[in-house]
């Protein structure tokens, strides 16, 4: 456009007799040239948009979630300092090579080779993370309800028994400053947890219970795994949270609870060795002072299948017949 108003400039004489005139001359060309390349630019943009396609739309709706759903992933994690030395890198490697340093240039080049491995393994905890939410989504569960089988029906038996023991064990642990950890299990499995303790796979109850979380029981310090419905493993070791962010007065068996709730779509039930408070962590997120009956109530909205609220339809055929009898029994009203 600078070359163009050279031209533009160069093609305008202005005698000096004539001053004004010249002036108003090279306004009206200027907003010539000006109009000429705001109609060329419309002319572009109609005839991109002649070309813009359905599936355009989709790619660009698609790419633009991609984008988002990267930058909530990081975002206020650690991998959020990653990310940005990673923008430094690539902004350094973009000088090097306009400003032909042919030695940095070679040593970026040599190093973004192993780009996509070095992002893998740096973002192992997030991509990890991102895989189990897409699993966790309502897609993921659409593809488990097609394998569902008759044999849950049993299994919801067995849940609500045990939530029904779980209840009344923490209302006596909440009063005996018993401290317990129990996880139960939903989609997400956790074999490798179930693997650092003890498989019992009991019909749950409240004396098994108690007697696993009696403070002298060898399988009293680690957790209770809860899978459809039985106390399938004890003793079990949790990873601990990874976020800064935690509470300094929450022991070790909240940050732990914490932890599995972060990384799996468990709901942990906790109770405080010292206080005697109720906890539940769910996706990372610890709620407390449950008393026994928000403590089943939460339970059972978290891990039974809410039924489906119907309402009452009326067809239309009798809708019509019940608004005809009752314009006549109406009628008869206003008769007598």
């Amino acid at each position: 456009m600078t070359n163009a108003y050279q031209r533009l400039y160069d093609s305008v004489s202005i005698p000096a007799d004539d001053l004004p005139a010249g002036l108003y001359s090279l306004f009206f060309k200027e907003v010539k040239y000006m109009w000429e390349w705001v109609q060329s630019a419309f002319n572009g943009f109609i005839a991109l948009m002649n070309t813009f396609r359905l599936t355009d739309v989709l790619d660009i709706a698609a790419v633009s979630f991609i984008i988002y759903s990267v930058i909530k992933l990081v975002r206020e994690t650690r991998a959020e300092q990653l990310v940005k030395g990673i923008i430094i890198l690539i902004i350094a490697f973009a000088l090097s090579f306009q400003f032909n340093l042919k030695m940095l240039s070679s040593l970026f080049s040599s190093f973004f080779q192993f780009s996509v491995l070095a992002v893998l393994i740096l973002f192992q905890p997030e991509l990890r993370r991102a895989l189990e939410q897409m699993g966790r989504s309502k897609l993921g569960k659409y593809w488990t309800s097609l394998a569902s089988t008759p044999a849950e029906e049993e299994t919801v038996k067995h849940t609500r028994a045990c939530i029904d023991s779980v209840v009344d064990v923490c209302d006596m642990f909440h009063k005996t400053k018993t401290g317990a950890l129990i996880v139960f299990e939903r989609q997400t499995k956790l074999g490798e947890i179930v693997n650092t303790g003890t498989v019992l796979n009991a019909i749950p109850s409240t004396p098994i219970i108690g007697n696993i979380f009696f403070n002298k029981a060898p399988l009293h310090d680690g957790a209770m795994v809860v899978r459809d419905g039985m106390v399938y493993a004890a003793g079990c070791i949790l990873p601990l949270t990874k976020n800064d962010q935690v509470s300094i007065d929450l022991g070790t068996r909240h940050r732990a609870a914490l932890g599995i709730s972060e990384y799996s779509d468990a709901v942990i039930v906790i109770v405080s060795e010292e206080t005697g408070t109720i906890s539940i962590a769910v996706n990372g997120v610890l709620t407390r002072d449950y008393t026994k009956e928000t403590l089943k109530g939460e339970l059972e909205a978290l891990l039974l299948p809410q039924p489906k609220s119907t309402e009452e339809k009326i067809p239309i055929i009798s809708g019509l017949r019940r608004g005809r009898k009752n314009e006549k029994s109406e009628k008869k009203s206003e008769d007598d």
